[in-house]
C-alpha cells in the first residue's frame, strides 16, 4: 500500500502519480426517491485530486454534478463509499466539528452567487470570519485585501442591487477565499453571465489557484472554460469517466 506522498492513479478519476491528495472519493453512490421511485444519481464515483490541482466536471443536465459538489463539500453525505477532504473524512465529525471543518477548508462559489441582500460587499466578503469568531479588524483587512485583488475595493460599500452580476461573483470568490481555504468548490460559476464576465470569473478563478496554491473542483457546462482546467472529467451514468488528459 502507498503512503499518502506516493499515490497512484486509480482509474479515470485519478490525481497525478506521486501527489498528495486534497480530495479523494471511493466508489461513493447516492440516491434519491421521488415518490415510489427511486432515482439513482451517482453509482459509484471515484475520484482523486492532488493539491494545487484545477479539475473542472462536466456531463448532461442532471447527471449528478452538483450532488457530487455538495457531497464532498460536506454540504449531504454519501449513501455509501467514503469521500475524504483535505485528510478527513466529514461524515465522521460531529455536526458542530463539521461546521467549522467546512468554513474552514472548503470555499464555495454557486452560479448564483447567495450574496445576503441586506449587507455590503466588504460585510458579505466577511461573513465567514465573523462565523468563525475572528477579529473584526482582521475581517476587514482580509476582506478589503481580497476586493482589491480582483478590483472592487471601491465597491466594497456597495449592496448586492447595486452591483453587477460579474461583480457579484467576484464578491462571492471573495468570500469563498476569506479563510484561506485549501480547497475551493464552484458549482457553474460563469454559469448565469454574459461571456465576458464569465471569461473574468474563470481567469480570477485561475489566478487565485497560481497565487494561493488553492486546489479547486469546477462544475461547468462550458466546455471552452473546462479544457483550460489541468484534468476534465465527465460524469456520466453515475461514474466518472476522464475526458482527456
Amino acid at each position: 500500500m502507498t503512503g499518502a506522498g506516493d499515490r497512484r492513479m486509480t482509474g479515470a478519476g485519478g490525481a497525478e502519480t506521486g501527489a498528495d491528495l486534497a480530495v479523494e472519493a471511493r466508489a461513493v453512490t447516492k440516491c434519491y426517491r421521488d415518490g415510489e421511485q427511486r432515482i439513482d444519481v451517482l453509482t459509484g464515483v471515484d475520484l482523486e485530486v492532488a493539491e494545487g490541482e484545477m479539475v473542472a466536471v462536466v456531463g448532461p443536465s442532471g447527471s449528478g454534478k452538483s450532488t457530487l459538489l455538495h457531497l464532498l463539500g460536506a454540504l449531504d453525505r454519501p449513501d455509501s463509499g467514503e469521500i475524504r477532504v483535505a485528510g478527513e473524512r466529514p461524515d465522521q465529525l460531529d455536526p458542530e466539528r463539521l461546521a467549522d471543518f467546512r468554513n474552514r477548508t472548503i470555499g464555495f462559489v454557486f452560479q448564483f452567487h447567495q450574496l445576503l441582500p441586506d449587507f455590503d460587499a466588504l460585510e458579505n466578503v466577511a461573513m465567514p470570519g465573523r462565523i468563525a469568531g475572528l477579529a473584526v479588524r482582521e475581517l476587514e483587512e482580509r476582506a478589503r485585501s481580497l476586493l482589491s485583488e480582483v478590483g472592487l475595493l471601491a465597491r466594497a460599500r456597495a449592496f448586492p442591487n447595486q452591483l453587477s452580476g460579474g461583480e457579484r461573483q467576484r464578491v462571492a470568490l471573495c468570500r469563498a477565499l476569506l479563510l484561506e481555504p485549501p480547497i475551493l468548490l464552484a458549482d457553474e460559476p460563469t454559469g448565469n453571465l454574459d461571456p465576458a464576465s464569465g471569461d473574468q470569473i474563470f481567469e480570477l478563478l485561475i489566478a487565485m489557484r497560481e497565487r494561493r496554491g488553492v486546489t479547486s473542483v469546477l462544475v461547468t457546462h462550458n466546455p471552452a472554460l473546462a479544457a483550460r482546467c489541468g484534468r476534465v472529467l465527465e460524469l456520466r451514468d453515475g461514474v466518472l469517466t476522464q475526458q482527456r488528459a
